[in-house]
């Protein structure tokens, strides 16, 4: 049976076409908590400023480089707060902050990616935190993939930024005496795991 050129080209087009669409294919991964850490900055009157953390959280990616399109989901435990200093702790846990006997848990999903490249620099999306969602960009300072040589899979992740206006979520406390700042800076340390 002799091959034609016409038959080569088709297999060889169809080749392509698998290729490209198996290149295409969205790549899910796993956030590693061990990894990933979610930090706060708020002016103290002005000057000093108070940092913290929340230390649980869990959440999913999706990204697909080809067609530069993503997903992520990202749950807080909200009683994880953690500043160092437990008062402070608890009283960020209480009524007039985060309520979180209310409100245990802040979302955000991310479903608006911008990439430079094959380097994702932008993830928008909507954060829900006591029970009100408001839109949020968090600016990517660094983003890279890599082959875990420990659980030899591919990880990405990078440190994401954003400010976010704490009043328009309702918290409110200190305001009025600019105790606490309205403007809060988010960073998000994360790295997420190929599945």
């Amino acid at each position: 049976m002799k091959t034609t050129l016409s038959t080569l080209t088709a297999i060889a087009a169809a080749a392509f076409v698998l290729a490209g669409s198996a290149q295409a294919q969205p790549a899910q991964y796993k956030i590693d908590t061990t990894h990933t850490k979610a930090l706060w900055e708020a002016k103290h009157f002005g000057t000093s400023t108070n940092r913290g953390s929340w230390d649980k959280y869990e959440g999913d990616v999706t990204l697909d480089k080809a067609a530069k399109t993503g997903k992520v989901d990202l749950t807080i435990d909200m009683a994880s707060v953690n500043t160092g200093v437990a008062p402070f702790n608890a009283h960020l846990k209480k009524e007039d902050f985060f309520n979180v006997e209310k409100f245990p848990t802040a979302k955000f999903v991310g479903d608006k990616f911008k990439f430079d490249g094959d380097k994702v620099v932008e993830v928008s999306g909507n954060l829900t935190m006591l029970g009100v969602t408001n839109p949020v960009t968090l600016k990517a300072l660094g983003f890279n993939c890599y082959e875990n040589p420990f659980v030899k899979r591919e990880v990405c992740g990078g440190d994401f930024e954003a400010v976010v206006k704490r009043s328009l979520f309702g918290l409110n406390w200190g305001l009025a005496n600019k105790a606490t700042s309205d403007e809060i800076k988010v960073t998000i340390q994360v790295e997420a795991v190929k599945q």
